[in-house]
Formats: structure tokens, sequence, C-alpha cells
């Protein structure tokens, strides 16, 4: 970091990321048809620019502090083709940033769909467009179809990683260098390297990966500011558990602080009763469950090796909202389990829900001020 920088410039002073907020919360796959839930319930997200302004703007106005999109360029199939119609990440960030004034906007890129001195100008120039809101979530790319959309060959996990490595190193100095600079490396070569404006954020603005494999573990840890990991149980201290093994991962190896943030999806019913009963009907009568296999399939999840009722329960997991944290009762219980992901250590939980404008909506005027009495926010 330059010495000179200013207070006013580091990315504390405008990124919300950095409050002091007990939980941080935000919005999980607003760009994208369905949103989270694989389900052909009536309600569900449609790909069309007023639905997901208007998620972002109830994001901005409870002040969430994320909107994570999702980097998509092919559905899965089944009768609603799940996610197959959405926004580009970087564009959408671009125009939802211009249209709010307190979250903190991300962009979700493939490593092979874009070369890094266009993501690295794109970054900036989001960060321009929104004061220092700018944030990029990095995704090595694991949808064959996709990558082979653009003539990329798919390689293996953690040549992956080792790709991304490179690609995320040629954006930070392109975000960080004055003079022209030179990169020789496996995956990219760069000659004379130059990027003006710098982003507003000093020393560069967020980055975030979901690494859960070992590789991917020290790709965040090492690179990122920002591990979101996916719950393989949900229970507390299996979760407490897990979050601190991450912290103390970064710092023991990295001698860094990071923060740690998952997904939940929430049901929210008059009674627990109601909330079941809401699940229960787009899960398992409206759940799309052509999707919802091809998907586990291509994440390389083998359900022929499980029992029966386990690879049942772990697919409605997928379809009830891209496998999150279950938030499932009254807003008193969401209130709850919010507090209990707090608990656990987690520093924010992007959210969603099955029909996800209407009912994030309740969640803004019935809910929130709940959260915020809570002492949360």
């Amino acid at each position: 970091m330059d010495a000179k920088t200013r207070p006013d410039k580091l990315r504390e002073a405008s990124n919300p990321l950095f409050n002091n907020r007990k939980l941080k919360l935000g919005t999980f796959c607003s760009n994208l048809s369905g949103g989270c839930a694989i389900s052909s319930v009536e309600g569900t997200l449609e790909a069309n620019w007023p639905s997901t302004l208007a998620l972002a703007r109830m994001g901005d106005e409870m002040e969430f502090e994320a909107l994570v999109p999702v980097g998509r360029w092919k559905g899965f199939g089944g009768v609603t083709n799940f996610n197959g119609a959405g926004f580009e990440s970087f564009s959408w960030a671009s125009a939802i940033g211009a249209s709010t004034r307190y979250s903190g906007i991300f962009a979700t890129s493939h490593v092979p769909t874009i070369h890094p001195v266009m993501a690295a100008k794109q970054g900036t120039t989001i960060d321009h467009v929104t004061g220092g809101r700018f944030n990029l979530n990095v995704v090595t790319g694991w949808f064959k179809p996709e990558i082979e959309m653009f003539g990329e060959e798919q390689l293996e996990h953690d040549t992956r990683y080792d790709r991304a490595i490179e690609w995320l190193e040629v954006i930070k100095l392109l975000w960080t260098r004055e003079e022209e600079f030179d990169y020789e490396g496996k995956f990219y070569k760069i000659k004379k390297g130059w990027l003006q404006p710098k982003p507003l954020q000093k020393p560069y603005p967020v980055v975030m990966n979901a690494g859960g494999s070992e590789k991917g573990r020290h790709y965040a840890a090492k690179y990122c500011d920002v591990a979101f990991i996916v719950l393989q149980s949900h229970n507390f201290d299996d979760v407490r558990a897990h979050v601190d093994r991450y912290r103390k991962f970064a710092r023991e190896e990295y001698g860094r602080e990071i923060q740690v943030w998952t997904n939940a999806y929430v049901v929210q019913g008059d009674t627990d009763a109601d909330a079941k009963k809401f699940f229960d009907y787009y899960v398992h009568e409206k759940g799309d469950w052509v999707a919802v296999d091809n998907l586990t399939r291509t994440l390389g999840i083998n359900a022929q090796t499980m029992p029966p009722e386990v690879a049942l329960a772990l697919k409605a997991h997928f379809i009830a909202g891209w496998a999150g944290y279950p938030i499932i009762g009254t807003k008193e219980k969401v209130v709850d389990e919010l507090a209990t992901l707090s608990r656990a250590g987690f520093d924010g939980v992007i959210l969603s829900w099955a029909k996800f404008v209407d009912q994030m909506r309740e969640f803004q005027e019935v809910t929130y001020p709940l959260v915020v009495q809570a002492g949360l926010r």
C-alpha cells in the first residue's frame, strides 16, 4: 500500500463489508431466473430488470452489506432450466451500483471466461460508479458446458486454482502498479501491463472465493479477503468448529485475518407448521428434480452411492436454496437462526427466498425490524 494513501481512500472508508455490525447481510443469486430455488412454484424470480432492481433496492434500504450475483452462462435443464436466463454479473453490478447508495456490489467472475486485464478494468469502472463499493467474487469455473462455450479446456481442479492465482495476481498488479509491468506466467503473459484510473478503494477492492477443497482453502486464505463456505452440517458445534478452523488456518498459515460468510434460504410462515408446509410444497411438489439431478451430477455428487433417503434430502436441500443453511419458521425463528449463525462466528450471511421479490419484501417489512431489535444490526 502507498504510504501516502489517505485514510479516507482506504476501502474501510467506503466499503460496507468493513462496518462494525454484528451480522452482515446480503442477497444471493438475484440476477438469475429462479434465484436460488430450483422450483416451478409461482413467484420465483424472473430474469427481468424490474425484479432484480427491486431486490437490490430492498437490500440497499436495509443497508445490506453484500449483493452477490452468480456467474452463469447455461441453465441446468428440467422444466425450469434453472438459472438459464439471467444477467452478466459485471454489467449487472455496474447498473445495480448506480441504482444504490450503500450496499457492497459484487461481480462473480469465472476465471476462464474473461481476461484479467478486462476484469481489472471492469472492476475499476464499477468501483468508480459505486463510490468505492465494488467487490470481486472469484470462481475457477466448475460447470464444464459453460467453459466449453468459451472454447476453453476444462482443467483439472487444482490446475484451475493455479490459473486463478495468476489471474488474480495480474488483476492486483493492474490495480496497484503505477508504472508499466511485464508478467510471465504459465497461463498469462502480460507485456507492459497498465491501468488507469486505479480503483477508488486502496489497496484494492475486496476479493471473495468459495474455497472448500484443500487447494481452495489455501487460495481463499492467502489471496482473498472473504472466504465463502458451504456448510456440510447444520449442528451448531460443527458449524462453529468449521468457521473457527478456517480463521485459524488463514491466521497460522498466512498471518491473515479474513471474513467468513455463508448462504441461507429463508422460509417464513405465520407458524412453524405454515413455513414447513410451504417448504414441502415448493420443494417436494414443485421442485425441478431433473434440474437438480443435472446440477448435483455436474458438481460431482454421486447420489447413487448414498442411501436413498440421504440423496433425497441432499437434493431437496439444493432445491430449497442452493444448499444453503435452512431458516424455516416464524419471523421470531428467522431472527433466532440468524443470531445462531452470528454466534457460530460468521461475519455475514447472504440470503434468498423461493418467491424472491414478495418474500424479501415481507422480510423487510415484518422481520427486519426484529433483526435490528435483536442487536444483530
